[in-house]
């Protein structure tokens, strides 16, 4: 019952309740252009699975329009952001080294984690051979207690949940930082199926099923905020259609649901570190990786794709699996598999999608989920940019591993199908032009005052880095502003 949610590498047989039923989930595709939409429908969401890489983005990110051509520009720069990462960092905690990049720029750091000692190799490689820099993940896991969260442990697996809150999910965080005002009200089970509006065309209210029961309810408000993922609130917004909105709601430019992206991935490299063999990893069972920053199309023009891509990676010792072939038993036996254990070496780019028109979500005209309520049609692909940037990523991958000794070294250049980096953003974009995108830089919709769309939706470019904390940050800006407006009555 779980074909597609089975490919996300987090979902199995320990955590695949924590995924939909595909079958009462369903989406449709075309043949030829497949996409991987992995979900998860209870309290928490995706915060409770997500990998936690946390990156700001850069103004090579938010104005990459200005600087090549493609595309628009973000309705904000780096310099307006920057205080909401602030924010947003230091009330979930994330650890992370300080490294002084323009294009990855720092943030509000607990402690790093250690680097093992093949990363070090290879971060020394980078640093000599190609003035490169890799950097301790920065990944929203304490290293230091935070707001009564207790720092990490190391005990693994993370993707199974975290009993101590050490990582950052709404549940250990924000629904209990909300739940302490006094003010909220959560509703479990409920499945949004559109907004209603009112005669002067602003939002009056959110209809829903309930999962459980099947019975319809309605709540009213004075602002209805979306943010049930990219494509779940454009859905929602598709399907809010009325004799104001005949194309969904906040439609007037007909670009709701298109310039769908996700980050692009199945270029990279793995091998064996040779002068490694043997070394014991005094590590543990640290819960992130390494990161190496974008290093394409900053200064210099790359003649083949534009924008840019970074590297995730780790270097570890290896399972048990060469004692196979060591002949002997007992202590000596041991020790020589000790002796002779090797280290691997990996990493994997995520690069940036163009937004383009065709990348499209719409409702499907014939088939509905498990609860009535039409289906989504996703229609993506990859074009030659990406195709392009997958070969440059796989070569400099294998450039880089062999610069800090690697061997047996393996290259990927497989193209991934659309979704399945899990980053999937756009779709009811953010711009400066009400005649081209759907939201302004408040994440407010342009033509229903009081509608605001606080999650990946808004993206006017995927740009290459994880996109969770500037979600946070955006929607930290946009609930400030939200405040104001309803405090002086203009929503």
């Amino acid at each position: 019952r779980q074909p597609v949610q089975s490919l996300c590498y987090q979902c199995d047989e320990y955590t695949n309740h924590l995924f939909v039923d595909d079958t009462e989930h369903p989406y449709t595709t075309p043949a030829d252009r497949p996409f991987t939409w992995i979900r998860g429908r209870h309290v928490g969401g995706r915060s409770i699975m997500w990998a936690r890489q946390t990156y700001r983005l850069s103004d090579y990110d938010m104005k990459a329009a200005s600087r090549d051509g493609f595309g628009i520009d973000w309705p904000i720069d780096y310099a307006t952001l920057a205080p909401y990462y602030d924010i947003a960092e230091r009330f979930i905690g994330i650890s992370g080294q300080t490294e002084g990049l323009p294009q990855l720029p720092d943030g509000q750091f607990l402690p790093p984690m250690a680097l093992t000692c093949g990363e070090e190799i290879l971060k020394k490689a980078l640093h000599d051979s190609f003035g490169r820099t890799l950097t301790i993940g920065r990944c929203a896991i304490l290293t230091d207690d935070l707001n009564g969260r207790p720092k990490c442990h190391y005990c693994g697996p993370c993707s199974r949940g975290c009993r101590t809150g050490s990582y950052y999910s709404s549940v250990s965080s924000s629904l209990p930082a909300a739940e302490a005002t006094g003010r909220l009200t959560l509703i479990p089970n409920a499945v949004v199926s559109h907004v209603e509006v009112d005669d002067a065309g602003k939002c009056r209210s959110v209809y829903y099923i309930d999962r459980v029961t099947r019975t319809h309810q309605e709540v009213y408000g004075k602002a209805v905020v979306l943010c049930a993922s990219t494509l779940e609130s454009t859905r929602i917004m598709l399907n809010s259609t009325s004799s104001r909105y005949p194309t969904g709601i906040a439609n007037s430019s007909g670009v709701l649901g298109h310039y769908l992206m996700d980050h692009v991935m199945g270029g990279g490299a793995s091998g064996i570190l040779p002068v490694l063999k043997g070394v014991p990893d005094t590590r543990g069972n640290r819960p992130n990786g390494v990161y190496i920053p974008r290093f394409r199309n900053l200064e210099e023009r790359h003649p083949d794709f534009l924008r840019g891509y970074g590297y995730q990676g780790s270097a570890n010792l290896v399972k048990w699996g060469h004692a196979i072939n060591i002949p002997g038993f007992g202590a000596e036996f041991k020790q020589q598999v000790r002796n002779t254990r090797p280290w691997s070496i990996s990493i994997g780019g995520f690069g940036e999608h163009l937004p383009r028109y065709e990348n499209f979500c719409e409702l499907d005209k014939i088939h509905v989920d498990a609860w009535g309520i039409p289906v989504l049609h996703i229609s993506a692909a990859y074009g030659d940019n990406e195709k392009a940037m997958i070969n440059d990523m796989a070569d400099a991958a294998e450039e880089m591993l062999r610069a800090a000794g690697a061997e047996d070294i393996e290259v990927e250049r497989e193209v991934s199908a659309p979704g399945l980096a899990i980053h999937e953003v756009g779709t009811a974009r953010m711009g400066a032009d009400p005649k081209t995108s759907v939201l302004n830089s408040y994440e407010q919709a342009h033509d229903v005052s009081n509608l605001f769309v606080m999650d990946g939706s808004g993206y006017p470019s995927s740009a290459c880095q994880n996109p969770t904390i500037t979600f946070m940050a955006l929607a930290t800006r946009a609930c400030e502003y939200l405040v104001e407006e309803l405090r002086a009555s203009r929503i």
